[in-house]
């Protein structure tokens, strides 16, 4: 079993910054990508930001040069920075880990959490 454990949402005003952080434990094996997706109501679940094992990192177009992803490797969390928050970044925001050999790959995902940003 592996358990992912969000934090740092909230509520914000536009222009304002967040930190989301996820922690992983239990039986990982290889952590092959993490990464952020979010959920706004009615709409499709979305990726976010993504970082690949080796370092990469891709950015959905809506974020890129506001939002950060990283990753201590030490502690198996990965952080999302947010800043410049707009109203329409307001969703659920959900950390997904991918590990396992490459016949066997794993996926994994935390039970979400609420940003709320107010105009």
């Amino acid at each position: 079993q592996v358990q992912l454990v969000e934090s740092g949402g909230g509520l914000v005003q536009a222009g304002g910054s967040l930190r989301l952080s996820c922690a992983a434990s239990g039986n990982i094996f290889r952590i092959r990508t993490m990464g952020w997706y979010r959920q706004a109501p009615g709409k499709q679940r979305e990726s976010v930001a993504v970082i690949i094992s080796g370092g990469t990192t891709n950015y959905a177009d809506s974020v890129k040069g506001r939002f950060t992803i990283s990753r201590d490797n030490a502690k198996n969390t990965v952080y999302l920075q947010m800043n410049s928050l707009k109203p329409e970044d307001t969703a659920v925001y959900y950390c997904r880990l991918e590990d396992g050999p490459t016949w066997a790959r794993r996926d994994h995902w935390g039970q979400g959490i609420q940003v709320t940003v107010s105009s």
